[in-house]
């Protein structure tokens, strides 16, 4: 005889699909993409020019349906309803005519075209969202209370969207220009954008974890990619090994955390730590030390930082700018979502950790930058340093400490793919002449180039009337507010050195003379959409930093929430 058990029937969790749209756009793109190329032998010669051309009209319609799917309204329904359906319908064949014509101007192949669309259409969804949010109280869940929708989300999957896009239209002319890779690459950028964007919207350390790893596998193939440089497959293993290293440090920070709690869920952790008093809580700081270290080695906070020169003098120059925005953003999501949000009731204990990296950050990555003769490897110690100012905005803990982490990450993203833009035009074939040699005397060779440059540098030095002043003002301000004063005051004096290494920069451009060896070489035409990605970066930086109430705002507005389904 058997003895009959009873089965608790388990309720399968709600999905709210409109939540996932900008995810299952990333991924679905990417799977789109593969499908795609894999009978494109089939398709009659000369397809690829028509084909590339039809997908500006067709990502205008699929952006107004899914945007319609994702809020509450199809986009501008208000003016179809002032204006009426036939003059609507016109104006919206003339923007589908407009999106085309916009295609075929920018000169680039079907791979690029597609994953900019998809950049567009999850840009869109992420929009229409933004907008709709407040009709359910500024946050909801997707999948019961795995992944969760609120503003702060939402800007970090904008941050990853505008990334891909940005970094897809610089993609195209490079893996041309160096004969590198393909589809294969467009095709990991949409993946690991996708797991970004679930590490900003996890509710749980294993779905964490699981977004964690899409991002990381992708991007360590990606800095692999070149196989024509020694240099590029030395910085893709270098990083898989230190990464694999750092993934395991997060996943016995979950175990630690789930033995103090119970749990991995961030929202019954917040409210067991919120209503409970441990006795004994060794086990829950040692998985506080664990985790600081996994997620601080994708923002490549001190002394988790090696991996980085290197790896950015290796990878293609393209995935750097990728890897410094997206790949960053998406750490310094997932460290506000746990710390600040999940582990607020013990941010005492966490508090002074962050303090002392956050001050060996910024003191190494700007010291150790202006030693440096490669251009690649300073950006890579410049974004060190940048992370340490991150961490500032993080310490602080505060609604204010966590609007400066947002506002930072969004400028940030522009500045540092406008930077490798740059670079990527100028690194030539072989993608090599990147050291202060090669740019010694730019202005005179690429005037604009320089131009663009420079405003880049001098941003990222917090130069007034920029994106980067604004940015570096309101994390130092968190910090002020906080009480962290020896912490704000090391991050103005780091600000300083930075400010040397950024103008060693300049002056090689201005004041530099070009090598016989370098003006021999032909001059290469600038590509169209990468004169579009330094052009939108450029614009960015300067008109936010002359208007910075907009992005100010919507940072504000973003506020990490852990909402409990039902």
């Amino acid at each position: 005889m058997f003895a009959q058990l009873d089965v608790v029937p388990v309720e399968s969790p709600e999905v709210i699909w409109a939540g996932l749209i900008p995810i299952i756009a990333l991924a679905g793109g990417a799977m789109l993409l593969v499908m795609f190329r894999s009978v494109v032998k089939h398709l009659p010669a000369g397809y690829e020019s028509p084909a590339t051309t039809a997908i500006g009209p067709v990502t205008v319609a699929v952006a107004y349906v899914l945007g319609g799917i994702a809020g509450h309204d199809l986009p501008f329904d208000g003016v179809r309803a002032d204006i009426g359906d036939g003059w609507f319908y016109l104006g919206f064949a003339l923007v589908l005519a407009v999106s085309a014509l916009f295609v075929w101007t920018l000169d680039i192949g079907l791979d690029a075209a597609f994953t900019l669309g998809v950049s567009v259409v999850a840009l869109t969804a992420t929009w229409m969202l933004w907008i709709d949010r407040t009709t359910v109280d500024g946050a909801f869940n997707s999948i019961g209370d795995q992944i969760g929708v609120d503003g702060f989300s939402l800007v970090f999957t904008g941050i990853m969207a505008v990334a891909v896009g940005l970094t897809a239209l610089l993609l195209d002319d490079y893996i041309d220009r160096e004969g590198v890779g393909g589809v294969e690459m467009y095709v990991l950028l949409m993946l690991s954008a996708a797991g970004g964007v679930v590490m900003a919207s996890a509710n749980d350390l294993i779905v964490l974890f699981l977004g964690l790893e899409t991002l990381s596998i992708a991007v360590y193939v990606l800095a692999a990619i070149h196989t024509r440089r020694i240099e590029s497959q030395e910085a893709g293993l270098k990083y898989f090994v230190l990464g694999g290293f750092s993934s395991a440090f997060l996943l016995y920070g979950i175990a630690f955390v789930y033995g103090a709690t119970g749990s991995t869920n961030l929202i019954a952790i917040r409210d067991f730590l919120d209503t409970n008093t441990l006795l004994d809580d060794a086990m829950l700081l040692a998985g506080f030390g664990l985790l600081l270290v996994g997620l601080g080695f994708k923002v490549a906070a001190v002394p988790f930082h090696s991996w980085t020169p290197d790896v950015y003098q290796g990878s293609p120059t393209p995935v750097v700018g990728y890897m410094a925005s997206a790949v960053k953003a998406a750490g310094f999501a997932a460290i506000v979502r746990v710390f600040v949000v999940t582990f607020g009731a013990y941010r005492l204990e966490w508090q002074p950790a962050v303090y002392v990296l956050a001050i060996l950050t910024l003191g190494l990555g700007s010291i150790l930058a202006v030693v440096q003769r490669d251009t690649k490897r300073m950006l890579a110690y410049s974004s060190i340093s940048h992370a340490g100012f991150i961490l500032v905005g993080v310490q602080a803990a505060s609604d204010r400490g966590t609007a400066a982490v947002v506002f930072y990450a969004a400028a940030y993203t522009f500045l540092v793919i406008g930077s490798f833009a740059v670079l990527t035009v100028v690194s030539g074939p072989g993608d090599r002449a990147t050291s202060l040699e090669d740019l010694d005397g730019l202005a005179s060779r690429r005037p604009a180039l320089a131009l663009a440059f420079t405003v880049f540098l001098l941003a990222q030095a917090g130069v007034p009337l920029t994106t980067g002043f604004v940015a570096k003002f309101e994390v130092i301000a968190a910090a002020v507010e906080a009480r962290s004063y020896w912490l704000a005051i090391v991050a103005m004096l780091t600000a300083v050195i930075s400010a040397f290494l950024y103008l060693r920069i300049v002056l090689a451009m201005y004041v530099g003379t070009s090598s016989d060896e370098v003006l021999a070489q032909p001059k290469r035409r600038v590509p169209t959409a990468a004169i579009l990605v330094i052009g939108i970066a450029f614009v960015v930086t300067i008109g936010f930093g002359l208007v910075p109430d907009p992005i100010d705002q919507m940072a504000r507005d973003a506020v990490p929430q852990l909402v409990a389904a039902g």
